[in-house]
């Protein structure tokens, strides 16, 4: 979803000055978002006929609400389904051979009235399960004639490795002709990563409760589907149909409760129908992460089983936080449509501690904190940025993949610190107040690529060089990590920040013009996109691609971990305690109350106000450090953080106190 700005009315008559040329200029809007009309993406594709035939598809499909979802387990032995059934269901002739597995299996499965599904070896379902699902209603849900439907969810066990499993399950008119599902190894392992697929935002139209609306929010969702499934099935080509599971990075769909017609929950079903639809996600599981799109709308718990999923991440609405094991890496899906970072904190480090083993972290949430399109320099995604970034670093994540922005770009590896005084108090309103002015694409303007920069350097208006000052702040170019320039990285200390561009071309946003010095790389031209993400022992190897044509869009990047390069599972360090003196002349003695924790240092924080701004930093392995050629009669602010040394990084406990005395 765009700011605000984007909604606001032109204002084609309001003459703004630009003090770089002291002329009067007249701003209209900004540039309309870019979309991929399927038909045109289906012909450069060469897949004409197939759009042909989906179209009649979809109007067989587009009200059927018991499509299946597949979710990686909290393991690569499990499997996780979920799917509607009618509270009324039709009783039609159960497939027979189906019928006949369940006959034969069932003996010993509860035998109660909720559906069930069937998983067995082979097209003969060889030494075939039988789970009763656990059923909900979905509460305050109804089709055009008012039957109420049932989420049903179940999670498969003890799945072996390159073994092909067919599986079929009851929708409320009985068994669905069995689709194959088949095991990765776990050891070596790839997986997609996408962004955005938001089905239905291909739609211009407001959520008024009208034929019109209806209408169009069907074609939009026709439209954006056979995208999402054309990028889904180029990524599985790519891998040689060996990739494990897709990572989605938020927003599967386009109409929150809130905007939907009447504020009916039930009218984004539609485009869940449309997510779902692809043949391939029958065989494909993905592990989705909540978006502002998802995250009004409890429909989105009922289409999807996260494994482990906790309470901490709750934002009342969509759930908590969860993660999922897969081979040596942990995967950590956050909704941080929650804006509690305390909580997400305590969720990445419950399940860091009970994932010791993993190599590789994995943390995937909607925002693009590290972004480069239109979202990326807003004040309440920077904000998130700053509040997370220090928990991701104490707990070693490796990389960061978000969404948000519809615009893929690739960060340089980013070691975070502090946020600027600007940043932290620039507001909201004055920020899209300037963003009108600075993108604003003419009276006529034309979908484009990249927003232009109409606030100028030298501009003499105090609002407009507070603006400037503020995106200067957040471009952190004095906490990228200086590592050697190429296509791989040895046992970085920085984090990896990937946003994952347009996946089904419902909505494309423009980069910013003035490229953040954090960006390594970023791309947009109004095409759907991809990752591949392959991961080893030792490295972590991502390649992005265009839907289109297939043609990569950034050069292959790898972190690369040595064989001593094993993860820190060692906790943070606690909270220090602090005490100040000044008994010399221009020096303040720093003492640190010893504690039986054994630490590897400590980091001091001083400066002359409570704010911290140009202040100056020590490290010291003992617990009494002087200061030394301070002012004398100002005050002098110190706060200290104990440190741990483990395999050439220094993991950072919490702050002291600020403790304050003045000099003398």
């Amino acid at each position: 979803m765009k700011g605000n700005w984007r909604k606001q009315i032109v204002i084609s008559a309001l003459a703004i000055t630009l003090a770089a040329g002291n002329a009067a200029s007249v701003f209209a809007s900004a540039a309309p978002d870019g979309k991929t009309d399927a038909s045109v993406m289906a012909e450069q594709m060469g897949l004409s006929n197939q759009y042909k035939s989906w179209k009649n598809e979809w109007n067989r499909v587009k009200n059927d609400w018991t499509q299946v979802s597949l979710t990686p387990g909290k393991n690569a032995t499990e499997l996780n389904f979920a799917w509607y059934t009618p509270k009324k269901t039709t009783q039609s002739k159960t497939d027979q051979i189906v019928e006949a597995k369940v006959a034969k299996v069932s003996e010993g499965s509860e035998n109660g009235n909720a559906p069930k599904l069937i998983i067995g070896e082979g097209r003969n379902m060889k030494n075939a399960k039988v789970y009763e699902a656990k059923q909900t209603e979905v509460a305050n849900e109804t089709d055009t004639k008012g039957g109420t439907y049932y989420t049903n969810k179940v999670t498969a066990a003890g799945l072996k490795e390159n073994t092909t499993y067919y599986y079929s399950y009851d929708n409320g008119s009985g068994y669905t002709k069995p689709a194959a599902y088949t095991t990765k190894s776990a050891k070596n392992f790839s997986f997609v990563f996408v962004g955005d697929p938001q089905i239905g935002s291909s739609n211009e139209l407001k959520g008024s409760d009208s034929e019109e609306f209806y209408n169009a929010q069907s074609d939009a969702v026709c439209n954006d589907a056979f995208n999402w499934a054309s990028t889904l099935n180029a990524a599985m080509q790519k891998t040689g149909n060996k990739a494990s599971f897709v990572v989605s990075a938020g927003d599967q769909i386009q109409t929150t409760k809130k905007k939907a017609p009447n504020k009916d929950a039930a009218k984004s079903e539609i485009e869940y129908t449309g997510y779902l639809s692809p043949d391939i996600l029958k065989s494909l599981p993905v592990a989705t992460t909540v978006g502002n799109h998802d995250a009004d709308n409890q429909n989105y718990t009922y289409h999807f089983n996260r494994p482990n999923e906790s309470k901490l991440g709750d934002n009342g609405v969509t759930g908590g936080d969860y993660y999922f094991k897969y081979g040596n890496a942990l995967f950590l899906m956050l909704n941080t449509q929650n804006s509690n970072v305390a909580e997400h904190k305590q969720f990445i480090e419950e399940a860091v501690a009970k994932n010791k083993d993993c190599k590789w972290r994995i943390v995937t949430l909607h925002q693009d904190i590290y972004g480069s399109a239109e979202h990326s320099n807003e004040p309440e995604i920077t904000n998130l940025r700053y509040q997370l970034t220090p928990y991701f670093e104490a707990n070693h994540i490796d990389a960061v993949l978000t969404g948000h922005d519809h615009a893929y770009s690739r960060s340089k590896m980013m070691l975070q610190d502090t946020q600027s005084e600007i940043a932290k108090n620039y507001s909201s309103d004055e920020f899209k107040t300037q963003l009108t002015k600075d993108m604003d694409a003419g009276e006529n303007p034309e979908t484009r690529y990249e927003a232009p920069a109409n606030i100028k350097n030298n501009t003499t208006d105090k609002g407009e060089q507070k603006y400037l000052s503020y995106l200067k702040s957040v471009m952190d170019d004095k906490y990228v990590e200086k590592v050697e320039k190429g296509d791989s990285v040895l046992n970085p200390k920085g984090i990896l920040y990937m946003t994952g561009g347009s996946s089904s071309g419902s909505k494309y946003y423009d980069l910013v013009p003035r490229k953040q010095t954090y960006i390594a790389a970023r791309w947009q031209e109004d095409i759907p996109t991809y990752s591949i993400v392959d991961v080893t022992d030792k490295t972590l190897t991502i390649n992005t691609y265009r839907t289109d044509n297939d043609q990569k869009i950034d050069d292959t990047f790898s972190i690369v971990k040595s064989s001593d390069s094993k993860k820190n599972d060692t906790v943070a360090p606690k909270k220090v305690s602090i005490s100040l003196k000044s008994s010399a002349k221009k020096k303040v003695v720093v003492t640190i109350k010893k504690t039986t924790e054994k630490v590897s240092g400590y980091e001091i924080l001083y400066a002359t106000n409570n704010k911290f701004e140009k202040a100056k930093r020590k490290s010291t392995t003992k617990t009494t450090y002087t200061l030394t050629s301070l002012k004398s009669k100002t005050n002098c602010y110190v706060k200290v953080r104990a440190y741990k040394n483990v395999h050439g990084k220094k993991l950072y406990g919490s702050y002291s106190k600020v403790m304050k005395v003045t000099v003398k």
